[in-house]
C-alpha cells in the first residue's frame, strides 16, 4: 500500500488504544479439530492477530493482512518475541485479494465486503478452508457496526460462500432462550471442493 487508506487513521487509534490482542474467532476455536496440520494460511484483516497466533500455534504458517500498521507492529512483535511463523502484511484487501489458490486455510473476523467473497473462494487450494464470522442485522446488542452495509442478514453467509461445501454454519437469530448464545454473529466454515 502506498498511501494510507483512508480508514487506517481510526484503526491505528484504536490498536494503540487497546493493544490486547483478545481471543481467536469463536468459529475458529469450535471448529479447531477441522483445520489441517500444516499448510500456510491468511489470517484477513487481522487486527492485532489473535487468529493468526492460535494457527501459528497450531503449526501453519500464518500471514496477516490488515490496514492498521500499529496492529501489523504489535503482532510482528509478537511474532519476535515468540519466534513464531507469522507474517505480516500492510494491505488493504478489498483493493489487493488474495490470489487464486493461495491458502489452505483463510480466517475473517469482524470483517464484511461482499464483493470480496468470491475471491476468498477462489484464494483457497482445493480442499481448502474458510473460517468465517462476523455480525449480523438481528444482533442482540449494540456491539459492532449499524451500518447495514457491514451486517449479514439471515442465512447470508452460506449464500456468499454457495460455491464452497458447508461445514459447519450457525446463526442463532431470535430462536429460543434469547439470553443464551452468541446472537451477534453468523459463524461459517466451508471447504473448496477436491
Amino acid at each position: 500500500m502506498t498511501q494510507e487508506h483512508p480508514l487506517a487513521r481510526k484503526w491505528n487509534q484504536r490498536y494503540a488504544e487497546s493493544p490486547d490482542a483478545g481471543t481467536p474467532a469463536a468459529v475458529l476455536l469450535h471448529c479447531a479439530h477441522l483445520l489441517p496440520a500444516r499448510g500456510n494460511a491468511l489470517d484477513l484483516a487481522c487486527g492485532l492477530g489473535a487468529n493468526a497466533r492460535f494457527l501459528t500455534q497450531r503449526g501453519l504458517h500464518c500471514t496477516g493482512w490488515d490496514i492498521s500498521q500499529v496492529a501489523l507492529d504489535q503482532l510482528a512483535r509478537w511474532r519476535s518475541d515468540n519466534g513464531a511463523q507469522v507474517h505480516t502484511q500492510l494491505r488493504d484487501v478489498e483493493a489487493e485479494p488474495p490470489a487464486p489458490a493461495s491458502f489452505d486455510v483463510i480466517i475473517v473476523s469482524d470483517f464484511l465486503h461482499r464483493p470480496l467473497c468470491n475471491d476468498l473462494s477462489v484464494a483457497l487450494r482445493p480442499g481448502g478452508l474458510l473460517f468465517y464470522q462476523t455480525w449480523c442485522a438481528d444482533k442482540r446488542s449494540t456491539a459492532g457496526p449499524s451500518n447495514p452495509d457491514f451486517l449479514l442478514q439471515t442465512n447470508e453467509l452460506p449464500r456468499l460462500f454457495a460455491d464452497l461445501e458447508i461445514r459447519f454454519y450457525q446463526h442463532f437469530s431470535r430462536a429460543g432462550d434469547l439470553a443464551l448464545g452468541d446472537r451477534d454473529r453468523a459463524c461459517l466454515v466451508a471447504q473448496r471442493p477436491l
